[in-house]
């Protein structure tokens, strides 16, 4: 037998309107005070969710003050294309866990020119380091019917003001016989000091 005050809680739930959807996440900028010039960045919390945060993250907690943009990969034939990488790079103190990988085929964030994607070795790896690329490169994205390693990057937003700096750090000399596999001879001469990153007002 259902107790009175059993059956009225009954009662207001059924008659009670459904709970509302939670709005959608807004896009968050965040601006990056380099060394040579201001970046800002538009980023996708609602396609991208766990990779923006991760991001906001290490902005949020200045994980990123200070530290440098110490790669410029340079496609070879095609002048000002290629990718600037950046981060906390092996600074264990400020890395927080690594992320689930978010691949572009369900976030639908592509690396066109501009984008910012999260490095990694292995999908699911990603910590704190990042790059932005200059020129489309589609073969980031994932192609699931590739061998191997088919996961591509995850893609999380796009410059949205100063693409000049990010090609004027592409350009930044590089040591020749610096780095290991695929990064030899793409550490930049004198890395770029990432002085602040913050969320733009």
């Amino acid at each position: 037998m259902i107790r009175p005050i059993a059956l009225l809680a009954l009662l207001l739930t059924a008659i009670a309107p459904a709970a509302a959807a939670p709005p959608p996440a807004a896009p968050a900028r965040v601006t990056l005070q380099t060394s040579a010039g201001t970046i800002t960045l538009q980023l996708e919390p609602r396609r991208a969710p766990i990779t923006t945060a991760n991001f906001l993250r290490y902005v949020d907690g200045g994980k990123l003050d200070g530290t440098t943009f110490y790669r410029a990969a340079r496609t070879k034939g095609a002048q000002g294309r290629g990718f600037i990488q950046g981060g906390i790079h092996h600074s264990y103190t400020r890395m927080y866990p690594p992320i689930a990988h978010e691949p572009t085929n369900r976030t639908g964030v592509h690396h066109v020119d501009g984008t910012i994607s999260m490095a990694r070795t292995t999908p699911g790896s990603a910590m704190g380091d990042f790059f932005i690329i200059a020129g489309a490169m589609p073969s980031m994205d994932v192609h699931p019917g590739a061998a191997g390693d088919n996961a591509g990057f995850a893609a999380f937003g796009h410059v949205v003001g100063g693409m000049d700096v990010v090609r004027r750090i592409l350009a930044s000399p590089t040591v020749a016989n610096a780095g290991v596999g695929a990064m030899r001879g793409q550490m930049i001469t004198a890395p770029v000091q990432i002085i602040a990153a913050r969320r733009a007002k």
